[in-house]
Formats: structure tokens, sequence, C-alpha cells
């Protein structure tokens, strides 16, 4: 395993992330943090390991500047800012796409709480390049009307205990004509922090995007 730093330019910003590469990738995971979050997170870490253990290269990367940071730690109105963040996680597609080593890859997204909405969105928008996209206790029906645009498959992982976000997400994936299932954690709040519950979402999060990684490629010959 080798990790690099990301630089990744945005139209209006340059965005900083972690980028760990297996010795052979079968496909990256790009990663969108939630609200008030940032790529330190240790529960995106944690899944990231995961992940990295059945040879998927993974990207953390910070969706705000520090200095954007700053002011949403005060107003909390730029990490719901949607549109926002999915440009910029459509910038880090792209710089995938342009990187040596990923440049081939599928290219999956991982979203939580927000960040699922940012996934859905940047999916929409590059359906020719998304592979496939999972959310974790997200909130995926703030994409809005990006939902019917998703082409990739989309697995919304959800704790059985976080009654409210379950019913949100069920409306969402009634909105997405993507192949899509819901997987509920049993017993498991928002955050996940009961025991084995997010060891729970991250293994089904890996099989999700190990299958995907597996399928041929949209239009490839079978």
């Amino acid at each position: 395993m080798r990790s690099e730093t990301a630089r990744i330019a945005a139209d209006d910003a340059m965005l900083v992330g972690d980028l760990a590469l297996p010795d052979q990738p079968i496909g990256v995971v790009a990663f969108a943090h939630g609200s008030g979050s940032s790529r330190h997170s240790p529960r995106n870490r944690a899944v990231a390991r995961v992940l990295q253990d059945a040879d998927l290269a993974t990207l953390l990367f910070d969706l705000l500047t520090e200095a954007e940071e700053r002011v949403d730690a005060i107003t909390a109105e730029l990490r719901f800012d949607i549109p926002l963040l999915g440009r910029r996680l459509v910038a880090a597609v792209n710089w995938l796409g342009g990187h040596p080593a990923t440049a081939g890859l599928p290219v999956g997204l991982f979203g939580a709480s927000t960040g699922a909405a940012a996934a859905l969105t940047a999916a929409a928008e590059q359906p020719e390049r998304v592979a496939s996209v999972v959310s974790r206790g997200g909130r995926p029906d703030l994409a809005g009307g990006a939902l019917n645009r998703v082409r990739a498959p989309v697995l919304l992982i959800v704790g059985g205990d976080d009654h409210e976000v379950l019913r949100l997400n069920q409306q969402a994936a009634a909105m997405l004509v993507a192949p899509q299932e819901i997987h509920v954690v049993p017993g498991a709040s928002h955050l996940f922090e009961e025991p084995g519950a997010l060891e729970q979402a991250a293994e089904a999060a890996r099989d999700w995007f190990v299958r995907m990684a597996k399928r041929p490629a949209r239009g490839a010959k079978r």
C-alpha cells in the first residue's frame, strides 16, 4: 500500500486529499464526507481501510477549503450546498481520471450524511465514469432532481434505529431509476456507534464496490 497527497483543482478552489493505492487496485472509491466533517473523519477512514484490504484504492479529500470550513463552522450553510459539493466531487472524479494509477479503474463514490447527496449529484453528472454509489447514514433526498438521472447502481446503508433517515432513504430509493438496494444495519443509530455497526456498514460497502468493480463496463461486450 502506498499513499500520496492529492491536490484537486476545482473551478473555484484547490482541494486537498489523501490517495491510498493497493499494489493492484481493482477500483477506486472517492469519499464525500458529511456535515461538519473532513477527510480526517475516523468513521470514513475506518471504512476506507476495509475497502483497501479488498484491493480498492481510496481518495479521502476535503470538500471545503480551510477558509470555507471556518465560515461553515459558524453558518453551517456550505455543508448543505449540494450543488457546490457535487461540483467538487466531479472535480475529484476528473482528477482520478487523469491520474496514471487510477485512470483506467472503475470509480465508486461513498457518501455519508449530506455527502451522499453530493455523491448522487456527481454520479448524475458523470454517468459514464461513476460505476457505483454507496450512502452511509446519508441524506440522498437532498439530491432532489438528480436522483432520476443517476445511472450507477446505488446502495443505501441505514441504521435500523435511525427511523427518520430510513424513511427519507426509502423515499429517495423510490425516485431512483438506477438499480438500488437499501441495507439496514439492525440496532444501529445515525452514526453507527454501536458495537459492530460500523463494521457491518463497511463490509456491505466493500461487497457492493467489489461487485460493481468486476462488472463489465457499460457498453462493453459480455
